[in-house]
């Protein structure tokens, strides 16, 4: 148990890692590894939101006051994006979530290609004003993140820093919605399925609450640059590893 405990203690310190201080793979990487020992995609998305109901408070909060949070985006993301994780695990306790994945990872593998493009060719200036559309976003970001066990960061970070808004403050701002769309997709989970593997639960909520003030401290230093090249090599490594995987 004690074992089992500090393996998990130390997935979730390396998930926070990378999501505090690019915008996203915490759920994904976490579900990833529960999936891998068997567990349902829906107890694995359940317990990885029960987590992350913790560890995005406190990315969120570390984001605030470093300064990286746009607060005239946080609402506009977290309302729609509370709907649309709700709708989500609703759906994922009835119908298998696998299916859809290979479409969204080829969404998702072009963005990556796309923001490496623009750090690498471009010169940015990037905008001050709150991006359009971003209800839609939500929506889109919290039903899949909900469905897959992970997401939101992938698509909703992905997709704003594609359309030129700087790095540091999406990221910041994404953590920071992020609570409040894990709070209501755990609650959904709560009411229908319950929650099961505690100490699952526990290991990757201490190790995400350690983390969490360095990846806000990487994300606040990183050049904008290295950032947008870290954030597209890290969602086209993790739709390549979906796509092969449900290929095979």
């Amino acid at each position: 148990m004690t074992e089992d405990i500090l393996f998990y203690i130390l997935v979730g310190f390396i998930a926070q890692m990378v999501d505090g201080a690019i915008g996203m793979a915490y759920g994904v990487m976490s579900t990833s590894v529960l999936l891998s020992f068997g567990v349902p995609p829906a107890t694995a998305s359940a317990c990885v939101h029960a987590a992350e109901t913790f560890t995005t408070g406190a990315s969120g909060m570390a984001h605030w006051k470093l300064g990286n949070v746009d607060r005239r985006l946080i609402w506009r993301l977290a309302v729609p994006g509370a709907i649309g994780g709700a709708v989500g695990a609703y759906v994922l306790t009835n119908i298998p979530g696998e299916a859809i994945k290979p479409f969204i990872s080829g969404y998702l593998l072009l963005i990556g290609i796309f923001i490496i493009y623009k750090a690498v060719h471009r010169k940015h200036s990037f905008v001050d004003e709150p991006p359009n559309n971003v209800a839609p976003l939500g929506l889109a970001g919290g039903f899949v993140d909900a469905i897959g066990g992970g997401g939101w960061g992938p698509i909703v970070t992905s997709t704003l820093l594609g359309q030129g808004n700087h790095p540091r403050y999406t990221i910041g701002s994404v953590s920071m919605a992020e609570f409040f769309v894990t709070l209501t997709i755990s609650a959904t989970f709560i009411l229908t399925i319950g929650l099961e593997l505690w100490p699952t639960i526990l290991g990757l909520v201490i190790g995400g609450i350690i983390a969490a003030p360095f990846a806000a401290l990487a994300a606040k230093h990183l050049p904008p640059k290295i950032l947008m090249i870290i954030v597209g090599i890290v969602i086209m490594l993790l739709s390549l590893r979906t796509i092969i995987t449900s290929l095979g």
